[in-house]
């Protein structure tokens, strides 16, 4: 009797080590990727029918076990989850219970367009371009925020931003326009006020700086330039604006003949600023505008030695003779470009 009860006693401590091991033991395994992806509407069965096509766990009998006692089969939480190799079933099953979902960090950076943005949001995000691409269309979507389908851009500052995986496009923008607002502070209101302009409008007068010149010294000289034609009711005449109502942004020169492109953005063939942003400034160049100087220039062009830097006048008879020297040197540049793919053909 002595024997049949070690007997027994032994195979209890078997299967509750065998079951103890399977259960708090480092059998799990990291997935391809890192990550483990439960899309938004997945039901219990297609989780774990992923685990194991994905090979993170080799079958769903320890899965569904501790499930039973801790998931209750129906608080399933979409998410990206970060797997490590050796985690335990259970440690797995209560991180997928307690939704902890490793945080998406958005960086954004220089986008030009609503397509540009929208392609990076699916990169990073569950939803798709599609999705983000009929928020930022949607009028009465945008008009909640006080913004629409041309200043929608001004509700972004280029930074990092958390998100958790599975953020619908509203969340995405509603959080943008959170920490735009927090961006404004009163130091920085004070200052577009003493420029005349609204945080609107130095975001937009920025976005075409940031595509003049990438040379923080020349930023602040080229906004006084443009606040001064603003101030003087002249055009703008800026050539980036061309380029974004052509969306040709590999242009690399603007022609005569492209001066008279229809669009409200061709600040040639309209007076003011562009009904919105070129492009999401830097919070470098938003700074530069609002700290500009006082001058008396109204015309700008890029230096001829190709350096980056420009000449600043306030006449245009001197504009006149630094834009032919500019020209010029393009023409030569052009001409030895053309030379060399003659020669190889």
């Amino acid at each position: 009797m002595k024997r049949i009860l070690l007997i027994v006693a032994f195979a209890i401590i078997v299967v509750g080590g065998f079951a103890a091991y399977n259960i708090f033991g480092p059998t799990v395994k990291a997935p391809k990727g890192k990550y483990f992806y439960i899309h938004t509407g997945s039901n219990y069965d297609l989780v774990v029918n992923n685990l194991i096509k994905q090979n993170i766990i080799p079958r769903s009998t320890w899965f569904n076990i501790v499930s039973r006692q801790l998931l209750k089969y129906n608080n399933i939480k979409p998410g990206k989850y970060e797997i490590k190799k050796g985690m335990s079933i259970f440690n797995l099953v209560r991180m997928l219970r307690n939704g902890r979902q490793t945080p998406v960090n958005f960086v954004i950076v220089k986008y030009r367009t609503k397509e540009d943005f929208a392609r990076r949001v699916e990169k990073d995000f569950e939803t798709d371009s599609t999705a983000m691409m009929a928020f930022l269309n949607n009028e009465d979507s945008l008009h909640n925020y006080g913004l629409d389908s041309n200043t929608w851009m001004t509700a972004i500052i280029p930074n990092t931003y958390s998100y958790k995986w599975n953020s619908t496009p509203t969340v995405i923008f509603s959080k943008l326009y959170g920490e735009s607002k927090k961006f404004w502070t009163d130091e920085r209101l004070q200052k577009a006020q003493a420029l005349g302009l609204t945080p609107r409008q130095v975001y937009i007068l920025a976005s075409i700086v940031e595509e003049e010149t990438s040379l923080k010294s020349d930023k602040g000289k080229i906004a006084s330039v443009y606040i001064n034609r603003i101030k003087k009711g002249m055009p703008l005449q800026a050539d980036p604006t061309v380029k974004f109502a052509m969306k040709d942004f590999g242009l690399k020169r603007i022609w005569y003949k492209h001066l008279d492109y229809p669009s409200p953005y061709n600040t040639y063939t309209n007076a003011g600023l562009p009904p919105g942003p070129i492009c999401t400034p830097s919070v470098e160049t938003i700074d530069e505008v609002l700290n500009s100087p006082q001058t008396d220039y109204y015309y700008f062009v890029a230096n001829s030695d190709f350096s980056g830097s420009h000449i600043f006048t306030s006449s245009y008879e001197e504009h006149k003779k630094y834009a032919k020297l500019f020209a010029e040197a393009q023409n030569k540049q052009d001409s030895i470009r053309r030379a060399k793919q003659n020669s190889n053909p």
